[in-house]
């Protein structure tokens, strides 16, 4: 049983005892009763059951007489373990009972607190704190749920972290950790308690000094509600209306909040109701304030600001040389806000210092002093929010990209399809002797440049079409090595460092080898002088989750790849942006900026991780964690269509396609092999020509994404009647189709745009029912 079901128990028992006492004769009496009774009876099973209610009788007058004493002498005695700690501790300790009653008052609680015994809890804390009622309620129902409770009071004179732990016998142990070096004392500033309903609860000196006969209600000394902390407020004081600045003290660092508030109320200009050294009392406040001249220039400032600021005193500079202007000069600004034009909303602002980027937030209030207006500035610093912003809109733009990517994707494809099908067309007709050939070539070696660079934007934001295969990192590597040397040239050396027991991973082979090709090209680039890149792969488990670089990777069995070089590094400031696209430290002219944001795509596209570790002047580290997979015997077939040709293009091919250019240039090269050719530019046109039962139809072409019904959903209605014809779905990006489920057809297969001459023919015959037969 835990202490503190034990410790209820026995306040239960005592409770029921001491209720027993007033009837303590009685029970006596009825228990000589039964004595008496059980001695007369002639019958032994009666007389032994009288005189056993009669001892059970006498037993429960013994407790009600001496129960209640007992269990106080023996909770005096586990009260009695912890005196010793409690009398030297150096905080004010209480120790209440059950009914929230002093038991026991350590020597500074008597002094500080003025503690005694029997006296309530929340009187004992009402000398140092505003409602501490509420600190009694929230500790009891967290003493329910845990053995300890902790709270923070914020206070001028000095903050207090209250605390509670439960004890034995119902008891709890209160303790008052004071701080007693505050800078003020409770009269320095005029400070008002309000509580969750603005109701003023307590209101020092000061703010009576201040406000008179209002402070008793905030709708007396505040016209216009609600106060509005770090702005200055007009309030009514016992002269008539008066600017004063409102700061918000209560600390609510728990996420809990409190049922309380504590404001202090700054007067701002009437010298009449405000101290000569009322400045010097906001020297400590734990709010940033500067006084600023209508030209900017700084009058007076407390030390926050001045560690906001980053000076020693900022009086006779202008503000306008320690921070940038808000899309505006600084000046114009600040004469804005002293005639009360334009917005009143704070802006954030970038400080001039060379140690650190800071950014801080800044509210002006114009207040007259002395027949002049002046500028109260409000500084809160504001770096961490700016850098939060900064984030949201990389990932914003990111989205942004990724968004555009996938969206030009199709279109573009088709445009490139229409282009270089039109130039292999031209090229069937033009031999190389031909003087047009080499523009020709030209032509289709741009098209197949602008065809990767989409590949490469559709990588980044994971819309591309992987075909995922299980296989080995060592024998893909193996395959590439040859290109890789030729890569690096002759001034770089190409190591390979293998897992002799390497695991196998799921991934598409083309895009990895895309991934290492772009590893290691920039590897080389960071090594102009020559040196050595490593490849290591080897096998991780994790048995815990890994977390770096705002990732976690979860626990589990990883292949890793690691690309290193011997390079210049990546300086720090850009190491967060290097799988950014379009980001690039080369020259122009020499890199596009996709190549990292590509390997970032693919990995993450295949459900890996990449990281980066660098040092300026010793090298470059990247790292991939590729989930392992165990080899599969029977793999399902890829949806990559087959090139091969085995049979004369022969059979009738239905063309559907939206799109007018590239239906013409598929038309022709179909044509051109032998194919009959059925066009169509929409699905529904595709099944009204189906609709004639003597039209036979081998192959159907279709594009996936069209107006109207798509791909697959006339396909799926065609195929109930026709369900033996072969399908070919072809698309710039179907990823969205594609990947959530199986294309309609048996046998269906995929060919991404764009797509050359050879390509499509192949594919077309490699459909035909005598290539499938074969």
């Amino acid at each position: 049983m835990s202490d503190q079901a034990f410790s209820g128990q026995g306040t239960s028992i005592a409770a029921t005892l001491s209720s027993w006492q007033p009837r303590g004769k009685l029970i006596l009496g009825a228990a000589l009763l039964f004595v008496a009774a059980a001695i007369l009876s002639p019958v032994i099973f009666i007389s032994m059951t009288f005189l056993l209610v009669s001892g059970v009788l006498l037993a429960a007058w013994t407790a009600a007489l001496i129960g209640p004493s007992a269990l106080e002498r023996w909770r005096h005695h586990s009260l009695a373990r912890h005196v010793a700690v409690l009398e030297v501790d150096p905080c004010p300790v209480v120790v209440t009972g059950p009914d929230d009653q002093v038991i026991f008052a350590n020597p500074l609680a008597k002094q500080k607190l003025a503690a005694r015994s029997k006296m309530a809890i929340a009187d004992v804390l009402q000398g140092v704190m505003a409602d501490p009622q509420n600190v009694v309620i929230r500790a009891r129902a967290a003493l329910k749920r845990e053995q300890n409770f902790r709270q923070k009071i914020r206070r001028l004179t000095g903050d207090i972290d209250v605390g509670a732990m439960a004890l034995k016998g119902g008891m709890t142990a209160w303790r008052l950790d004071i701080d007693e070096d505050g800078s003020r004392s409770d009269g320095d500033l005029p400070t008002v308690t309000l509580t969750q309903d603005d109701t003023v609860v307590h209101a020092n000196p000061a703010a009576r000094n201040l406000l008179g006969s209002h402070a008793d209600a905030l709708a007396l000394f505040c016209p216009k509600p609600p106060l509005q902390p770090g702005a200055i407020n007009e309030l009514r004081s016992a002269r008539g209306l008066i600017p004063c600045f409102v700061h918000d003290l209560t600390d609510t660092g728990d996420g809990t909040g409190g049922a309380t508030r504590d404001l202090a109320l700054i007067p701002a200009v009437d010298e009449a109701v405000q101290p000569s050294d009322t400045w010097s009392l906001l020297e400590t406040l734990p709010v940033a304030l500067l006084r600023l001249s209508s030209e900017g220039v700084i009058e007076l400032s407390n030390r926050p600001a001045r560690v906001i600021l980053g000076v020693e005193s900022g009086a006779g500079r202008r503000l306008s040389e320690l921070m940038d202007g808000p899309g505006r000069s600084v000046s114009d600004w600040l004469r804005d806000a002293a005639d009360g034009r334009g917005t009143v909303q704070p802006e954030i602002l970038q400080m001039r210092r060379k140690d650190k980027d800071v950014f801080v937030q800044v509210a002006l209030n114009p207040v007259r002093d002395g027949g002049k207006t002046v500028l109260i500035a409000v500084l809160q610093d504001a770096t961490k929010l700016k850098s939060l912003e900064l984030q949201f809109v990389q990932s914003q733009k990111m989205q942004a990209i990724g968004q555009l990517a996938g969206g030009v994707a199709h279109d573009f494809n088709n445009l490139l399809t229409a282009i270089s099908g039109h130039c292999d067309l031209l090229l069937l007709r033009h031999g190389v002797d031909d003087p047009t050939y080499p523009d020709l070539m030209q032509i289709s070696q741009n098209a197949n440049r602008a065809a990767a660079l989409v590949g490469q934007l559709l990588a980044y934001s994971r819309k591309q079409m992987l075909r995922l295969e299980i296989m080995s990192l060592r024998d893909m590597l193996s395959d590439v090595t040859h290109l890789l040397n030729r890569l690096v040239g002759e001034k770089v050396v190409l190591t390979l460092d293998h897992d002799p027991d390497l695991w196998s991973v799921r991934a598409d082979k083309r895009q990895l080898e895309q991934v290492l090709m772009n590893l290691v090209v920039n590897a080389r680039d960071a090594m102009p002088d020559g040196g050595e890149v490593v490849i290591r792969t080897k096998n991780c488990l994790l048995e815990a989750p890994l977390k770096r670089d705002r990732a976690e990777v979860a626990p589990g069995r990883y292949v890793v790849v690691s690309v290193e070089d011997q390079g210049i590094g990546i300086p720090e400031d850009f190491i967060d942006k290097v799988f950014e696209p379009f980001y690039t430290s080369k020259k122009q002219g020499e890199g596009t900026g996709l190549g990292l944001s590509t390997a970032y795509g693919i990995v993450k596209q295949t459900g890996g991780f990449i990281f980066v570790d660098s040092a300026r002047d010793q090298g470059t580290c990247f790292q991939i964690y590729l989930p392992a997979h165990n080899v599969v015997s029977d793999q399902s077939a890829t949806m990559l269509a087959p090139k091969t040709q085995v049979h004369p293009s022969t059979g009738v091919v239905m063309l559907v396609e939206d799109e007018a250019p590239v239906r013409a240039f598929a038309c022709r090269a179909l044509k051109m092999k032998g194919f009959s050719v059925i066009e169509a530019s929409s699905g529904e046109d595709a099944l009204s020509l189906l609709e004639d039962e003597a039209l036979h139809v081998d192959v159907v072409v279709t594009d996936v994404v069209m107006p109207g019904m798509d791909g697959p959903t006339w396909v799926a209605e065609a195929l109930k009647s026709r369900p033996d014809t072969r399908v070919i779905f072809v698309s710039g990006y179907a990823a969205d189709t594609v990947e959530e489920g199986p294309m309609p057809g048996a046998s269906s297969v995929f060919l991404p745009k764009p797509f050359s001459l050879t390509e499509l023919t192949d594919t077309v015959q490699s459909q035909l029912p005598l290539a499938q037969e074969a």
